[in-house]
């Protein structure tokens, strides 16, 4: 039997995913972590805490060169200061981002004063000094030993902190596409039929583990991906006219994910 036999569109299974409210939950477990991301405003005033849509201007442009019913935004997490511990991205305004620094040249300080061995001893030093020129440490350059020799995830700004401008906490849409970046997350399209809508993944996500943050289904049966990278989309006017010029690539499980990369998945139909 011929493999199109076997395998069914991503729209076919859509109807069977959750909504835009919830569209986060039933993912396959090795994509769970990679498509929940959470930002924590930190002092930030006026912060609306929840569900927050990414309204990325590509999503706008592709809703236009692609029919779709409808447009859906990636989302993200949004929570208060509260949130810090488990959050992916800080955003901070100027004043808050040095109380965040204080936290940390604290803590720093208090490590130091326990007489800890040479290694660690040595990273605390690096920090202090960087923690006191008011840098956050996750724009220094620290290894993976040297957040290993401490006891990093106690420091706060080891995270990405995005200093927001006063503008920015105003008209709080391209701010949070900035967190998102600055966290290492970025979003794929699947267009056309019911709706055009971005997904959020982490970078370096391969195309298996981004089939399943659409759906169960799709990771366990996956058989290809069907790629149309953005700047191609763009540049042909829209997904058919990329197909006609030959920009379409038939990619594998291992294919590493690109930012606002356009993907039909097929896959093996399921139960």
């Amino acid at each position: 039997m011929k493999i199109e036999q076997w395998t069914m569109d991503i729209e076919q299974i859509l109807p069977n995913c959750p909504g835009p409210a919830s569209i986060l939950e039933p993912v396959a477990i090795s994509a769970h972590e990679s498509c929940t991301m959470k930002i924590c405003a930190y002092s930030v005033p006026g912060t609306t805490v929840g569900k927050r849509p990414l309204k990325d201007p590509r999503l706008d442009a592709a809703h236009k060169l692609v029919e779709a019913d409808k447009r859906t935004y990636a989302q993200v997490d949004v929570s208060a200061d509260d949130g810090l511990a488990d959050a992916d991205a800080i955003v901070a305004t100027g004043d808050s981002v040095l109380d965040l620094i204080l936290q940390d040249l604290e803590f720093v300080e208090t490590r130091l004063g326990h007489d800890p061995a040479a290694g660690e001893k040595a990273v605390l030093q690096r920090m202090q000094a960087d923690l006191e020129a008011s840098r956050c440490l996750s724009a220094c350059a620290y290894a993976e030993a040297d957040w290993a020799a401490v006891s990093a995830s106690n420091l706060l700004t080891r995270k990405p902190v995005i200093v927001a401008t006063a503008d920015e906490v105003a008209h709080p849409d391209a701010l949070l596409l900035r967190a998102v970046a600055a966290a290492g997350w970025l979003s794929f399209l699947t267009v056309g039929g019911m709706e055009n809508r971005a997904w959020l993944i982490r970078r370096g996500t391969t195309a298996w583990e981004a089939g399943g943050a659409i759906h169960t289904d799709i990771q366990k049966g996956f058989i290809r991906a069907e790629i149309i990278g953005w700047a191609d989309f763009v540049a042909a006017g829209g997904e058919t006219q990329a197909k006609r010029a030959g920009k379409l690539r038939l990619e594998m499980k291992q294919y590493v994910m690109q930012d606002y990369d356009l993907v039909n998945f097929r896959f093996n139909k399921t139960g």
